[in-house]
């Protein structure tokens, strides 16, 4: 069974950065596309998403400030955070944009804040 556990989250002031990590167990990552989505009250969005190539595709609200990477060797996903707002606070997971894994991490929090 695939095991998803973000980590990285935390409460930082506007314009703050902050480092996602997404550890995948039971299951390599090499060769497929992965993502980070955010869930904030009544909303979920995608992100970032990565090839196995490295092609990345960004959600406009966070191009240029965000980037994802990847390591497939540590079968791990990141996401880098940059000049964060208010309005990036939410729930940040990882899974694969197309058919997600049904096991959904835990997440973790971000919280934009002065």
């Amino acid at each position: 069974q695939v095991q998803l556990v973000e980590s990285g989250g935390g409460l930082v002031q506007p314009g703050g950065s902050l480092r996602l990590s997404c550890e995948v167990s039971g299951s390599g990552i090499r060769y497929l596309r992965m993502g980070w989505y955010r869930q904030a009250p009544g909303k979920r969005e995608l992100v970032a998403q990565i090839s196995p190539g490295g092609d990345i595709n960004y959600a406009e609200s966070v191009k240029g400030r965000f980037t994802i990477s990847r390591d497939n060797a540590k079968n791990t996903v990141y996401l880098q955070m940059n000049s964060l707002k208010p309005e990036d606070t939410a729930v940040y997971y990882c899974n694969r944009p197309i058919s997600p894994w049904s096991s959904w991490g835990q997440g973790t929090q971000v919280t934009v804040s002065s």
